[in-house]
Parts: C-alpha cells; sequence; structure tokens
C-alpha cells in the first residue's frame, strides 16, 4: 500500500525528508458512492493532509453487561440481605429476647424466649458469609459498542514556507472538521413558506444545512474509512516568526468511524487503499 498520494492531489505537509513514510499519517475526503461504499474525492476536494503523529492510540468499547445482575434477593431486600450475609442482625434479635426476658415476671416465659433465641440464633447462623450472586446473574452479554476512537496528535512544522507547512495543512483539517454549511434561518415555519413559494426546494426547507464531510487516514500500511473529524484543537501558544505565522503546531484531534466496525471491517483496514 503506497503512503505517498499521487501527483494529481495537492499535498499539505510539512517537509519531512528522511522520515519514513510509514510514519506519516494521510488524512484526505472520502464521499459515499453509488454502490454503498467510499471514495476519495478526487474532483471536488483532492487535497491529501500528510504529518507524523507524535502520539497515535486506537480504542475500541465493548460493552459487555450483566443483564441479571439486579435480579438476586439482595436487590429486592438489600438491607435485610446485608445485615443477614454480614451477621449484623443477630445483636438485634438478642437484644429483643433479652427485653421479652426482662420484661415478664414469670419464668415460662423466660423459657420460650431463650428457646425462641437459641432456634432464631441457629437460623440466621446459616446466612453467614453467603451470596446471592450465581454464575447466570453474573453472566455478561453483548449489548453492543460504540464507534471506534482514534486519539491522535498531528506534527507540523516549517522549515522553509510556514503558511504552507504548518497553517495550510491546519486549515484544511478545520475545514473538514466543521460543517459545509449552517443555514442561518433558523425557523423552519419561514423555510417552508419559501418553499412553497418555489424560492426552495423541499429538501432545502427541511434541512437546510450541510453536515461535516467524511474523511479517511492512512497510517501504518492501514487505511481507516469512514471517519469523522469529532474534535480538533488548535494551540494558539505555538511558536509564530517575525510575521505572525505559525512555525510549529502539534494539533490534537479526535477521529472516530461513523459506525461501530466488526471482524469484517477489521481486516479489510489492512486491504482497503481508496
Amino acid at each position: 500500500m503506497a503512503n505517498t498520494p499521487s501527483l494529481e492531489n495537492k499535498t499539505l505537509s510539512s517537509a519531512w525528508d528522511g522520515l519514513s513514510p510509514h510514519l506519516i499519517a494521510s488524512i484526505y475526503q472520502v464521499e459515499r458512492t453509488e454502490n454503498g461504499l467510499y471514495a476519495r474525492t478526487k474532483n471536488t476536494d483532492p487535497d491529501i493532509v500528510q504529518s507524523p503523529f507524535s502520539e497515535a492510540s486506537m480504542e475500541i468499547s465493548l460493552n459487555w453487561q450483566s443483564a441479571f445482575e439486579h435480579s438476586g434477593p439482595e436487590n429486592r431486600a438489600p438491607t435485610l440481605l446485608a445485615m443477614l450475609q454480614s451477621g449484623a442482625l443477630q445483636p438485634i434479635i438478642d437484644a429483643v429476647a433479652d427485653l421479652v426476658g426482662d420484661g415478664s415476671a414469670e419464668g415460662l416465659l423466660r423459657g420460650v424466649a431463650a428457646n425462641a433465641q437459641q432456634e432464631s440464633n441457629r437460623f440466621i447462623k446459616q446466612f453467614e458469609g453467603r451470596t446471592g450472586i450465581t454464575k447466570l446473574n453474573s453472566t455478561q452479554v453483548f449489548n453492543g459498542m460504540p464507534p471506534v476512537k482514534f486519539q491522535v496528535t498531528a506534527l507540523f512544522r516549517a522549515w522553509r514556507d510556514p503558511y504552507a507547512e504548518v497553517e495550510a495543512p491546519f486549515e484544511k483539517l478545520m475545514s473538514w472538521a466543521l460543517p459545509v454549511k449552517l443555514s442561518p434561518d433558523g425557523s423552519v415555519l419561514a423555510r417552508s413558506v419559501n418553499s412553497a413559494r418555489g424560492e426552495t426546494g423541499f429538501i432545502d426547507a427541511l434541512v437546510p444545512s450541510i453536515a461535516p464531510v467524511t474523511v479517511a487516514l492512512q497510517y501504518k500500511g492501514r487505511t481507516y474509512a469512514p471517519l469523522v473529524i469529532e474534535s480538533i484543537a488548535d494551540p494558539l501558544s505555538s511558536p509564530i516568526d517575525v510575521k505572525g505565522h505559525f512555525v510549529e503546531k502539534s494539533v490534537p484531534m479526535t477521529l472516530a468511524t461513523l459506525t461501530a466496525i466488526d471482524r469484517t471491517d477489521w481486516s479489510s483496514y489492512k486491504r482497503i487503499d481508496l
């Protein structure tokens, strides 16, 4: 898999002569085709942003839950079961038995109370050290997964031209992260009236704005697509030259897949080349 873009694409990057191409990441715009797959947008936006990553990690969260966790007796009477399992109920039984025995002048009642106390102690003793947790109510079931997250930090630094090597690549990343267009008119009713007059279409009236684009990330022999840029930071404290142009930027970004992935998607990351 080639990591170097063809000459028909405009590459926005710093000069990284001598650095292995496997260490340079390429980010470019992709779009859905008629067959449902994603391809590079060579005609509308052929730019490719290239940069090494000073930090890069991928996080896959798998949501496993114990569906039967709250089906045990501890959840129906949590305080009572806790006192039984820990033995904390025993002093209460003893205190009640002593109160009954001391409050009666008849020896027979004392004997009955003492016998009842012994039986209750023997019964309550059986609960100590036991629990209602079983293999059934502790069994985990797969309950879905969120999209895969990529935490990366793209590095740009200038040797000759601060704008071309630092600012232009960052501006392209920012343009991909932001919505293509947000409608200035927030009233659905006003847009519906314009649509009824024939001034705008029905789609423009219902959903007038255009969402951010999807991108692909090519890094170390793998191509991850389609992705969206969930967050991007502009380190304003980065150094500048005498003209105010940034000469270096470390740009933290969070990229995410559009959907959760399966085993086939994971295997295709090592094969596809958009």
